[in-house]
């Protein structure tokens, strides 16, 4: 990371530059074959390119997790942090540097089990940065523990006979928190549709949380198998202001048209009932945004001066 990141130094920041998705390709990713860790980072590189952003300009935020090594694949500057605390640094980063663009990934045992409380503020605080939070249901790194988000009754290696609880379901908690402005699912096998709603993401002005439905080949399988192999089993939400993918019309037959400012909808829409709903639940960006809440100018040279004075004085004798 460090032979990467300080290759960014030699970009001018006037240089005009066309930037493709081989400039934010950063090492061969090493995840297992057939991850859909593999089609995010793809979704994301494309996203980068089209919105040609400045890979010095850019910052890659993960915790720890199969998902945290995110960062280490996408050529820009990254972050990787402790377990639950992807959330907290990015809001720093943010907060003091806000011309940064700033993407969060976490697993959901990294967002959902020890970062739940970061996860909850940060979305009620409401800064503009996007985060991906990649759900294949068991913790993959430490070889296939419970998570927050496993199915009841589904084994692992921590309760072999089974899931003893029901899954906490992460649009329903985000979309409960005060603050909330943008939340969206989708699934790492639809790469048109998973591009598409990360693009809006990051678009959105504010807290941009986006739950991906992601595949294990390792210990979940078959968790979103039938999903998979079933496109009726999908219902897409539609809407001008939400992800409308119109090539998946053929395939994906099953659609909504969900307007992502009606928030009562949104909850009623992200409560389990058997579906599986891949769009914008919820969207608006009427409300304030941290960065722009906390934000402090910079001192001038004069007042640095006196600001280090008056801190001197106390010592005098």
């Amino acid at each position: 990371m460090i032979d990467q990141t300080c290759s960014l130094l030699t970009y001018g920041l006037d240089e005009d530059r066309d930037l493709t998705m081989a400039d934010y390709e950063s090492g061969l990713a090493r995840w297992c074959p057939g991850c859909g860790d593999h089609a995010i980072l793809t979704a994301t590189q494309r996203l980068l390119e089209t919105e040609q952003l400045p890979p010095e300009q850019t910052v890659f935020v993960s915790g720890i997790g199969c998902a945290s090594r995110f960062p280490h694949y996408v050529h820009t500057y990254g972050f990787h942090g402790i377990h639950g605390r992807a959330l907290p640094v990015a809001v720093g980063v943010k907060v003091r540097r806000p011309d940064l663009h700033v993407f969060v990934v976490m697993g959901d045992g990294d967002c959902c089990s020890i970062g739940s409380a970061h996860w909850v503020h940060t979305t009620r605080y409401n800064p503009d940065l996007v985060a991906l939070m990649l759900d294949n249901g068991v913790y993959g790194l430490t070889k296939n523990q419970t998570s927050p988000t496993s199915p009841k009754g589904k084994p692992s290696n921590t309760q072999p006979r089974g899931a003893l609880l029901p899954p906490l379901n992460p649009l329903s908690v985000t979309l409960g928190v005060t603050n909330a402005s943008f939340v969206a699912q989708t699934g790492d096998w639809v790469p048109a549709h998973l591009y598409e709603t990360l693009l809006a993401a990051f678009r959105h002005r504010g807290f941009a949380f986006v739950r991906i439905l992601q595949r294990c080949p390792q210990y979940t399988t078959d968790l979103y198998e039938g999903a998979v192999r079933d496109p009726g089993l999908i219902e897409l939400l539609v809407h001008p202001d939400g992800v409308s993918v119109p090539d998946l019309a053929r395939i994906y037959k099953n659609q909504v048209r969900h307007d992502p400012a009606d928030l009562d909808a949104a909850r009623r829409l992200a409560a389990p009932d058997g579906k599986i709903r891949l769009g914008v639940l919820y969207r608006n960006e009427t409300l304030p945004v941290y960065e722009d809440i906390r934000s402090v100018p910079a001192p001038s040279r004069a007042e640095k001066v006196a600001l280090l004075n008056t801190e001197l004085d106390r010592y005098a004798v």
